[in-house]
C-alpha cells in the first residue's frame, strides 16, 4: 500500500520515490501526507512561483492536535528524509499564531511527534525510550528562554532538539564596507566594482620560493600525481601541516594533512602544467604571465570517510531578486524570483550545528551573493529569470535549483555529487538534502573521449558570469571545488587560486584530472575561506589551519586561541562543512 500511494503522489519524480521509500522508518510516528496532500505539495513546488519557503518543501508532513484550553499546537516535519528541521506553531484563541523553527540534535537517533490529549507534548523517541517535553508550559517557559537567549543554537529537551534563533552574523572590515556602498551610494556596486578592479587584481597573489632540487618527502600515492611538466618543490604561505614536507612540498604532489586521515593537501603553479593541456585549443584563453606563476593550494577529502554539508548564513546568498538582469511582466510584482524574499518562518543562522562540532574536519566558504548571482549579460540573462543560482539545506529549497547552471549537491544517502543541472534533474529535489549553484562548469568530462575539458563558457566574462573587475579582467584570487575518482574512491577537492582567470582554473582542474569542477567565491581571502581542524592545545575545542595564512584574519582570538569561523559563531555568509562519518 505505500508503494502504490509514493507513486501516486509523485508521478514521475523518481527521486521523491526514493526518498520516500528509502526513507519511510524515520518518518514513522509523524503524521504521514497522504498521496493527495503529497501531490498537491509537488504541484505547488513546481509552479511558477509560491508564497514562502514552506512550500518549497514538497515532502514536508504535520501533526495538528487542540490542547484542553483551546490552544492548537502544529508540529511539521519539513522532510522526513533528512529528519532534522521542524516547525512548531502555536496559537492561543484569540491570539497570534507563535512559530519556532527546531532542529533535531541528532536526526540519525531522535524523532519528534506530537501527543494528542489535553495537554499535548512533544514525544522524543530513540535509542529505546520515548520521553515527552513540553517547553511551552511555566513561567517563563523554556521556550522563551530560549529565544531570549540569543544562541543562534538553544538546547531543549535535554538537549535532544534545538531551536535555531535569529542572530546576526559577523562581517569583515571589507565587507562592511563592500554592503555599505552597495546600501547606501548611488552606483555603489560600481565603486565596488573600481575597487577591485584597482586592489584586488593580484592584491593576493602568491608566488612561493622553489626548490628545484628539494625533498619534499613521500607523496600520497592513492591521489597520485597533477599532469605536471616540472614539480620543483614549493614553500607555500599556508598553516595546514602535512606529513613528510619538512623542506617543502613537491608540486602537484599530495600529502596527507597531519592529524586527518583522509584529508590531503597539494600545491602548485599553472607554469608547471603539462604542454599537452595547456596547448590545447579547446575553449580555454592562453594564460599570461602573472597567472602562470600564481601559487594554487588544494586540499582533497575522502569521501568514503566524510560527509559533506551546507548551511546558509545569517545574510547570504539572499532570496529577492538580484539586480543584474532585466524584469518583466509580472515579475515585478514578486518579491523574488521564486515569489519571496525572506526566509521565514525559518531561522539562517549561519552556524555548524553544536552537536555535529565533535565531528567536524573541516569548512569552507559557499558562493556568490545573491546580487552577484545572477546573469547581467549573455543568453542566460534574457530567460529563467536571469539564471539566479540556486540552494537547498536539509531538504528545503530556498531558491529553487535553475537549468543550466553548475550544482553541487548532497543526497538523502550521502551521495555527493556535482553537474550541470537539467530540467530533468528537478526529479532529484525530494531526494536531496543539501544543494548549491555557483555559475556554470569549469571543467567537465567530454563524453565522447572522457577527458577533462574546460566548460563550453571558460572564455566568456559575460557568458560565464565570472565577474572580476568593472573592465572584464578576469585575473583575481578566486576558489573553486570538484570531484575526482581516484583509486576507486572518490574525492572533493578545494582549490585556493592566489590570482587566475577561470581559464587558468580549468587548466589546474584538468592537471588534476577532475570529473566536474565549478567556480565559489572570489576576490579577498575571506571569500574564499577554508580551514581544517585540529584539537586545541587544551583539548577542549577546535584550532583551524588555513589553507592561506590571510584567511586567519576572518577568525577572532578568543581566550584558548581562534574561534573556528563557521563553527563557533554565526556568519553572515554560507558555507560547507566536512564531517566526519561516525
Amino acid at each position: 500500500m505505500f508503494d502504490q500511494i509514493t507513486r501516486r503522489a509523485c508521478g514521475a519524480a523518481a527521486g521523491c520515490l526514493i526518498a520516500l521509500v528509502a526513507h519511510a522508518a524515520v518518518a514513522e510516528g509523524m503524521t504521514e501526507a497522504d498521496a493527495a496532500t503529497l501531490a498537491a505539495q509537488w504541484e505547488t513546488y513546481n509552479q511558477d512561483s509560491v508564497g514562502s519557503v514552506i512550500e518549497m518543501a514538497p515532502m514536508r508532513t504535520a501533526q495538528e492536535t487542540v490542547a484542553a484550553d483551546g490552544t492548537t499546537y502544529r508540529l511539521t516535519s519539513l522532510h522526513p528524509g533528512v529528519n532534522r528541521w521542524y516547525l512548531l506553531e502555536i496559537q492561543a484563541e484569540g491570539a497570534g499564531a507563535q512559530r519556532f523553527h527546531f532542529e533535531n540534535a541528532d536526526a540519525q537517533t531522535w524523532t519528534l511527534t506530537l501527543t494528542d490529549g489535553d495537554q499535548p507534548a512533544l514525544s522524543i523517541a530513540g535509542l529505546g525510550s520515548q520521553d515527552s517535553c513540553t517547553p511551552w508550559t511555566g513561567e517563563p517557559s523554556a521556550l522563551a528562554t530560549a529565544a531570549g537567549s540569543g544562541l543562534p543554537y538553544a538546547p531543549l529537551c535535554g538537549q535532544k532538539i534545538y531551536l535555531r534563533n535569529k542572530v546576526s552574523g559577523s562581517r569583515t572590515n571589507r565587507e562592511a564596507v563592500s554592503d555599505f556602498l552597495r546600501e547606501n551610494v548611488v552606483f555603489g556596486d560600481k565603486l565596488v566594482n573600481l575597487i577591485k578592479g584597482t586592489f584586488f587584481e593580484d592584491a593576493f597573489l602568491e608566488n612561493a620560493e622553489t626548490v628545484e632540487d628539494g625533498d619534499a618527502g613521500d607523496a600520497v600515492a592513492a591521489l597520485g600525481t597533477a599532469a605536471l611538466d616540472r614539480q620543483p618543490v614549493m614553500r607555500p604561505n599556508m598553516s595546514i601541516e602535512v606529513e613528510g614536507a619538512e623542506g617543502g612540498m613537491e608540486a602537484g604532489a599530495w600529502y596527507a594533512v597531519e592529524g586527518n586521515e583522509g584529508v590531503y593537501s597539494s600545491v602548485m603553479k599553472p607554469a608547471y602544467i603539462a604542454n599537452s593541456i595547456l596547448a590545447e585549443r579547446n575553449g580555454a584563453n592562453w594564460l599570461d604571465g602573472v597567472e602562470q606563476n600564481a601559487d594554487v593550494y588544494l586540499v582533497a577529502f575522502d569521501l568514503a570517510k566524510f560527509e559533506v554539508g551546507y548551511e546558509l548564513g545569517t545574510d547570504h546568498p539572499g532570496l529577492g531578486w538580484s539586480s543584474r538582469p532585466s524584469r518583466s511582466g509580472n515579475d515585478w510584482q514578486l518579491a523574488g524570483p521564486d515569489g519571496f524574499n525572506r526566509p521565514d518562518p525559518l531561522v539562517r543562522n549561519g552556524m555548524l550545528s553544536p552537536s555535529l562540532t565533535s565531528r567536524a574536519v573541516a569548512a569552507f566558504a559557499g558562493g556568490f551573493k545573491r546580487d552577484h548571482g545572477a546573469y547581467r549579460f549573455s543568453d542566460y540573462a534574457t530567460f529563467n529569470r536571469g539564471h539566479h543560482y540556486g540552494f537547498l539545506s536539509n531538504g528545503v529549497t530556498f531558491s529553487r535549483l535553475i537549468p543550466n547552471l553548475a550544482t553541487l549537491y548532497v543526497t538523502l544517502d550521502g551521495e555527493v555529487g556535482m553537474k550541470t543541472w537539467t530540467e530533468a534533474d528537478n526529479e532529484m529535489v525530494p531526494n536531496l538534502i543539501y544543494a548549491r549553484q555557483n555559475g556554470v562548469a569549469v571543467v567537465d568530462r567530454d563524453p565522447e573521449t572522457g577527458q577533462a575539458v574546460p566548460g563550453d563558457r571558460v572564455s566568456s566574462w559575460g557568458g560565464g558570469n565570472w565577474s572580476g573587475s568593472a573592465d572584464a579582467q578576469l585575473r583575481t584570487l578566486r576558489s573553486g571545488t570538484c570531484l575526482k575518482t581516484a583509486g576507486g574512491r572518490q574525492f572533493l577537492l578545494y582549490a585556493y587560486f592566489s590570482s587566475v582567470t577561470p581559464s587558468a582554473m580549468a587548466r589546474v582542474f584538468q592537471a588534476y584530472d577532475c570529473d566536474y569542477a565549478m567556480l565559489l567565491d572570489m576576490n579577498s581571502p575571506e571569500l574564499t575561506y577554508l580551514a581544517v581542524y585540529k584539537q586545541n592545545a587544551n583539548g577542549d575545542g577546535l584550532e583551524p589551519m588555513h589553507l592561506n595564512r590571510y584567511m586567519a584574519e576572518s577568525d577572532p582570538w578568543g581566550d584558548n586561541g581562534r574561534i573556528p569561523r563557521f563553527v563557533g559563531f554565526a556568519d553572515n555568509r554560507d558555507f560547507f562543512y566536512i564531517l566526519r562519518k561516525e
